[in-house]
């Protein structure tokens, strides 16, 4: 099986899931988000955004393929690029930190640990811009309200891959992971992410190269 870790781009956002592609949720205001939705193409928006971001601030999502086939994907950017992120009890995203948007892993792919793989992605990118954290509104309730939309990630997913509470709340806590503790882990990320993308063996990382020693006749 093989997987692979990709930027999100212009061309690779028509793979996300439809509903994911066609929703505006994080990336309008509420009241902007409908008007997009009752307008009938809010794919649209969708794309701009993506693109403006893309332009201004760089990389702001990931995806992974399994065996070629797009199996989920994260989204992220600075508070100031994301209108939903102050419209939460928990509000707002501090100021040294991107927002975490989103993560899906698509259900035929999951519990393979690809959303912690996509994690891991976004931390070494923003780990490489010089950003501090990352943070994300879980939702401690995922999955009890079939009518709300699934555009937050469980709560508990983001504890399971080292993120901390920070601002508790019963239904959306805001979580956070200091990238200065992922520091220590960044060479097992790269390990990773370069073995998914089939650059580098394992034996050059966990092996050091020797000297050959010259042998004696006599």
């Amino acid at each position: 099986m093989s997987r692979r870790l990709v930027s999100l781009t212009l061309d690779t956002l028509e793979d996300l899931p439809r509903p994911c592609r066609q929703c505006v949720y994080w990336e309008l205001d509420p009241v902007s988000a409908e008007r997009a939705c009752a307008a009938g193409d809010p794919g649209l928006e969708k794309e701009a955004w993506v693109s403006q971001t893309l332009l201004e601030w760089g990389s702001c999502g990931k995806l992974i393929y399994v065996d070629g086939m797009p199996a989920g994907f994260v989204m992220f950017a600075p508070p100031a690029y994301v209108p939903r992120s102050m419209a939460f009890p928990t509000s707002p995203v501090s100021a040294d930190a991107a927002l975490l948007m989103n993560a899906h892993v698509v259900t035929a792919f999951a519990g393979g640990g690809l959303g912690r793989m996509l994690v891991q992605g976004v931390a070494r990118d923003l780990i490489k811009r010089g950003i501090k954290a990352i943070e994300a509104f879980g939702d401690a309730k995922f999955g009890d309200a079939p009518d709300e939309p699934g555009c937050l990630a469980p709560a508990d997913f983001f504890l399971s891959v080292g993120f901390k509470t920070v601002r508790p709340h019963p239904r959306y806590p805001r979580l956070r992971l200091e990238l200065r503790t992922a520091l220590s882990w960044k060479s097992d990320v790269e390990y990773a992410l370069e073995k998914l993308l089939g650059s580098m063996s394992p034996e050059s990382i966990l092996r050091p190269v020797r000297p050959a020693t010259r042998t004696s006749n006599g």
